[in-house]
């Protein structure tokens, strides 16, 4: 993976930032039509930056010792998460060779799947529930490697399912699997599902929305992650306006 991380820097983050432009808006025929949504939605270049930030620096800038499997959660509602998450999706599965499983932890508000064109098939809920291996829960999303396991059945009963140890052994059949697994989890200030989550992952990217995310809010929601072991990996400042020009921000 180190090798990739340094084709990435030799081709500069605008180059690659208009490689993914080009994925992302390059018309796909009726057979590839799910990641159409995701395209359609008007992906603003700010945010791909700061998921190709994040795809450098968490994922191969660390090169065999990088974090395989990942929480990605807002502070709030809002926030962006979802989107972020798939990002970070897309762009690593084409700039690595990588196999990479999209995994919907939010029960409350599930969004990977229509950001992909798709349903919310049998999923999460249904791999803590019934017998089976885990590829029986997944469905493929694009055709670059990308794998999707949806939230599955709305369910009263998520926050007990996240305690036992079934997730576990789940995760781990994931971690076997795929090269890469990123987890979308509800928001931090409202729920503990992302911080369970985060125990038995390598880690979290915390998302924040620009003139939203309150700084005590954030600060909290940091010292809770600490005091449960879960470390802070990265985080995407979402949905900021630049008081000076980008050229000179991103020099800065």
């Amino acid at each position: 993976m180190s090798k990739n991380f340094e084709l990435m820097q030799r081709m500069g983050a605008e180059k690659v930032s208009a490689a993914a432009a080009e994925i992302f808006g390059s018309p796909r025929s009726a057979t590839t039509a799910p990641v159409t949504s995701i395209t359609a939605s008007g992906l603003d270049a700010l945010a791909r930056e700061e998921s190709l930030k994040i795809v450098q620096r968490v994922f191969l800038q660390q090169g065999v010792n990088s974090p395989r499997v990942v929480i990605f959660a807002g502070v709030d509602p809002g926030n962006g998460c979802s989107r972020i998450c798939a990002k970070t999706a897309v762009l690593l599965a084409a700039n690595t060779s990588a196999k990479v499983c999209l995994v919907d932890a939010n029960l409350r508000t599930p969004g990977l799947p229509e950001l992909f064109g798709s349903s919310n098939h049998f999923g999460l809920t249904e791999s803590l529930t019934q017998e089976g291996p885990i590829g029986k829960f997944l469905m493929p999303i694009e055709k670059d490697g990308i794998w999707l396991l949806s939230c599955g059945s709305l369910t009263s009963e998520f926050p007990n399912l996240l305690k036992a140890d079934r997730l576990r052994s789940r995760i781990q059949e994931l971690r076997k699997e795929f090269d890469y697994v990123l987890i979308d989890a509800p928001p931090l200030n409202l729920y503990a599902d992302g911080t369970a989550l985060g125990q038995l992952t390598d880690g979290l990217v915390l998302v924040l929305e620009a003139n939203a995310t309150r700084r005590e809010t954030a600060r909290r929601v940091k010292d809770v992650l600490a005091s449960n072991g879960v470390p802070i990996l990265g985080a995407v400042f979402n949905k900021r306006t630049f008081p000076i020009p980008e050229s000179l921000y991103r020099k800065l």
